[in-house]
């Protein structure tokens, strides 16, 4: 890649590999794909660079600035800094979260890369800039971390709960869509965009405060010497957001489970599923259910993110897929179940520490306060995930529509193909639709040919870009052994084993049995229902914070994350042992065997 210092700006100025990449910063100059790939797992499409991504920016400064982190004056005004775009894929500045870390009393770089990376290996260690120490704003860090002691429920998050309120007002209000002129469409899209950066800001502020009462645990349980404990202390929080899908989906399955007439109907397939009990009097139950499941959660699904991407609202065989696997699953593996018995852990394991330092008032107070404060932080976490998305999903879909008209005139091949115009071309397409048709199928073809590539997972000051990438379908990896064992990082306790099952996509499910254990290169919320009939999970990165491990504590699957290389190195089919106390992945059988 050439890349060059513009020292007016601080940036690295880069070459364009697709038309959403940005320049980089040269003062933070390490990316990552950590993280910000279970938000992106896909390259960002040209009008999510121009504002969904564009407003996270703007969000995440403000966030820290509001923690006390850093100055607003720290950032380049018109520049991406916190995030960054090569050859299509999101990047996350790896160089902020760790002054975070270094600013931050009682957190480290070290500490902010195990919350972030997890077991990645290939990490380059901090090195100290000009700049980095400010005391100042240690002091302000300080006073931001006492408050958030202070919350000990997610009711006590007030500004979560009403951002709650008002996504979902919008969703309830949302008009018809049909019936408004193709610029009333792209006015409210322009309307509900800007709306993101408050509340992105509100998720990153929440994400960083939640690794406050983790550090806490987790360094007390290190200190006397019972790390064991710090898992079974963080699992069965209760209103995790992105775990609550699972226990709906759970319910329409066992729906179909006790109809032999809706189990003859999911025998054929989930492909037209709806239209054929439409008539069944058998399925009023279930189809009210459904329609209800669609109000509450349809803004989910794979990349969701992505206004571009399809959600369990515009492509319903998703969510029927996920339920189609669950109605096969035993009622032992209901998710309510499964999260009242992480609930009863979490109350032994933090009564035993608390118990191990009872003789130190200081720590004691500081351990309980952590353990009563993640009760808020962590499905906090996840309560403004949600409320992101919500809104993405209301702009999400004047779009489609919008999408379908230019389909239905021959502007658009898809109806998705709305994605691939800048936000700022939108005025020009509305006056000449038809003058964008070229552009859009260029940038559809570049777009499919990117999404073929495994970008890399970190580098510093610039990428080689996807000439250097390899493809995601490439074969070649040297495959594990009978006896041989995968180390990750350990994710939520438990023993489990079972077949071997390499997902690579969550729209397509149907490969994973009952009992299976789930082997994915990276999780979103969309592969959450595959995490249910699933004895295990095994995910190729991941941290602390990670999606995969938040809902696995949530469901007490066992799960290991950062077990590098897990997709291209399990074999698919294999018999395998997953311990997720100590991430350790352990081949028993080959296929066949």
């Amino acid at each position: 890649m050439a890349a060059a210092v513009d020292t007016s700006r601080g940036v690295f100025v880069v070459e364009r590999f697709y038309v959403t990449d940005t320049d980089l910063s040269a003062r933070f100059p390490i990316y990552t794909r950590a993280n910000v790939g279970e938000v992106f797992p896909d390259p960002v499409t040209p009008l999510s660079g121009d504002s969904v991504l564009w407003y996270a920016e703007l969000g995440w400064r403000q966030a820290l600035d509001r923690i006390g982190a850093m100055e607003l004056a720290e950032f380049p005004a018109d520049q991406f800094c916190q995030l960054g775009v090569v050859g299509g894929y999101c990047y996350l500045n790896a160089s902020l979260i760790r002054l975070f870390g270094e600013r931050a009393p009682g957190l480290s770089w070290q500490a902010m890369d195990a919350a972030f990376f997890g077991a990645q290996p290939g990490i380059p260690d901090y090195v100290e800039m000009p700049g980095d120490v400010r005391p100042d704003l240690t002091e302000r860090i300080g006073v931001t971390f006492g408050w958030v002691f202070q919350q000990t429920c997610l009711d006590d998050l007030i500004e979560f709960i009403v951002d709650r309120k008002e996504t979902k007002a919008i969703a309830a209000g949302r008009p018809d869509l049909a019936a408004m002129t193709d610029h009333q469409l792209w006015e409210r899209f322009l309307e509900l965009a800007p709306r993101h950066q408050l509340l992105f800001s509100h998720h990153i502020f929440a994400s960083n405060m939640a690794t406050v009462p983790l550090g806490v645990i987790s360094g007390v349980a290190t200190a006397v010497g019972r790390p064991d404990l710090i898992l079974p202390i963080l699992s069965g929080m209760g209103e995790v957001d992105s775990a609550a899908p699972s226990q709906a989906l759970w319910d329409l399955g066992r729906l179909v489970r006790r109809s032999p007439s809706l189990n003859e109907a999911f025998d054929g397939g989930v492909a037209g599923l709806l239209s054929r009990i439409q008539g069944n009097p058998l399925a009023h139950e279930f189809l009210a259910t459904f329609a209800a499941f669609v109000t509450e959660y349809g803004s989910r699904g794979p990349n969701e993110w992505e206004p571009r991407s399809p959600t369990w609202e515009t492509r319903p065989e998703l969510a029927l897929s996920a339920i189609e696997r669950m109605r096969l699953a035993p009622d032992s593996a209901s998710p309510d179940l499964q999260n009242a018995l992480r609930a009863a852990e979490r109350e032994a394991a933090s009564a035993e520490l608390l118990a191990m330092v009872a003789g130190d008032e200081a720590m004691c107070g500081q351990l309980a306060a952590a353990i009563a404060c993640s009760k808020a932080w962590l499905p906090g976490r996840e309560r403004t995930k949600t409320n992101n998305i919500r809104l993405i999903h209301e702009m999400r879909m004047p779009m489609r529509e919008l999408g379908r008209r230019m389909v239905a005139r021959g502007v658009f091949d898809e109806v998705e193909d709305f994605g691939f115009i800048l936000m700022r071309e939108y005025d020009s397409f509305l006056s000449d639709p038809a003058s964008f048709t070229t552009t859009v199928r260029t940038r559809r073809v570049e777009y499919q040919r990117l999404l073929e590539l495994d970008p890399s997972f970190l580098f510093v000051g610039s990428d080689g870009g996807p000439s250097t990438w390899q493809r995601r379908d490439a074969a070649g990896a040297e495959k594990l052994g009978i006896g041989d064992t995968l180390m990750g990082m350990a994710g939520c306790p438990g023993i489990a084993e079972g077949r071997a099952r390499v997902v690579l996509d969550s729209n397509d499910p149907m490969a994973l049995e009952v009992g299976d254990i789930l082997v994915a290169p990276i999780t979103d919320p969309s592969w959450t229902p595959l995490f249910v009939p699933a004895a295990a999970v095994v995910v190729d990165v991941g941290a602390p914070l990670s999606h995969a491990i938040i809902v696995s504590r949530e469901l007490g699957i066992p799960c290991v994350v950062s077990a590098t290389g897990a997709t291209r190195h399990i074999p698919d089919g294999a018999l395998v042992r997953v311990n997720g106390g100590t991430g350790e992945v352990t081949i028993l059988e080959l296929a066949g065997g």
